[in-house]
């Protein structure tokens, strides 16, 4: 079961059938997907994770990586604007900003100080080698 709240359900889609045009999508395509649906695989070597995310239609520059331990959190921001010249009036403009983010835990820490990203075509790839403790140490009983 999905701890995730949807937001939706029967009643949406009998207003949408009743009702078209009281939803209206952006001019400019579809909002960027709810955390759930950005498609993330996560491989592991005997040293590092690789984790590939889709997150299409984002500048690489408007996604944010952040490492805390074994947590990875991915954030990605859209900002579609209208553009005018100067012969132009506009009469209605239509934006769309939005955010979304997906954290989830690795079974073991990220060294961050080796951890490289890439982002190309839509697809972000992680390399997060994994932090090795070295086993286990002997304490010398005083």
């Amino acid at each position: 079961m999905s701890a995730l709240i949807h937001r939706g359900g029967l009643f949406d889609d009998i207003f949408r059938d009743i009702a078209p045009g009281f939803y209206v999508k952006p001019l400019h395509g579809e909002p960027l997907p709810a955390p759930e649906k950005i498609k993330v695989d996560v491989k592991e070597t005997e040293k590092h994770y690789t984790v590939l995310a889709e997150v299409p239609g984002v500048s690489k520059e408007d996604i944010h990586v952040s490492l805390d331990g074994n947590i990875v959190t991915l954030r990605a921001e859209v900002k579609q604007l209208d553009a005018q010249t100067q012969d132009e009036k506009v009469l209605r403009s239509e934006r769309y900003y939005g955010a979304v983010s997906r954290s989830f835990q690795l079974p073991m820490e990220i060294d961050q100080a080796q951890a490289r990203a890439r982002y190309d075509n839509g697809v972000l790839t992680l390399t997060l080698p994994k932090k090795l403790t070295g086993g286990s140490q002997r304490l010398v009983i005083d």
